[in-house]
């Protein structure tokens, strides 16, 4: 039996998702993952979205993106326009794993602040180092990240592997540290809107 609601989303919150599945008993639901890696080119987002709904969406009630806008611009809102599907409200993914009222209070407090996660605290050697090819020219990292003073650590899981992991990650940009655990709470809640009862307030998908 197929499941009534697609969520297209990110590879970098696929463990929260499937943990606030579980939790909220969503069966209903399915996931299909982009690679995170592409937020390091976002203007990529836009078209990998619209290829996933073209090829994925066919047979469902409802497609849902589990994307905010994530560096496009509004690139990614237009794509969606098409087809009348919603998307996560916000500018990134850091404003959905604390709320937007707390994330205000925290870039506000610092503006200079490098944004970790779970997921980016456990491969930060892979998207951060390597991706940004820091590994080759060290010397690339005052200009790259000059202008942050701390690495701040918003985790969803309390785990002490991943806080010494995002406290060497710190020490290796050179940045001060500090800790935030969020959980999966406030994700759930922008979540559960949207993904509840199904809705025919959709424009006809692709077949």
């Amino acid at each position: 039996m197929q499941a009534e609601i697609l969520v297209i989303t990110c590879g970098a919150i696929a463990r929260e998702l499937v943990r606030i599945r579980t939790l909220n008993n969503w069966d209903h639901i399915e996931f299909q993952c982009l690679p995170a890696g592409l937020h390091n080119t976002p203007e990529d987002i836009p078209a990998a979205v619209k290829a996933k709904i073209e090829s994925q969406a066919s047979g469902y009630q409802k497609v849902f993106v589990a994307y905010a806008d994530c560096g496009t611009a509004g690139k990614l809102d237009k794509v969606l326009d098409e087809y009348g599907i919603e998307r996560i409200p916000g500018a990134h993914c850091y404003q959905f794993f604390t709320g937007n009222e707390k994330f205000n209070d925290i870039a506000d407090s610092e503006p200079g602040t490098f944004y970790l996660t779970d997921f980016l605290a456990r491969h930060f050697e892979r998207l951060v180092i390597k991706g940004l090819k820091l590994d080759q020219r060290p010397q690339l990292i005052p200009y790259i990240f000059g202008n942050y003073k701390r690495v701040l650590y918003l985790a969803q899981t309390d785990s002490e592997e991943l806080q010494a992991m995002a406290r060497s990650h710190a020490n290796f940009l050179g940045l001060e540290y500090d800790y935030c655990y969020t959980s999966d709470q406030p994700l759930s809640l922008v979540l559960e809107p949207a993904l509840g009862p199904t809705t025919h307030h959709q424009k006809a998908l692709p077949l």
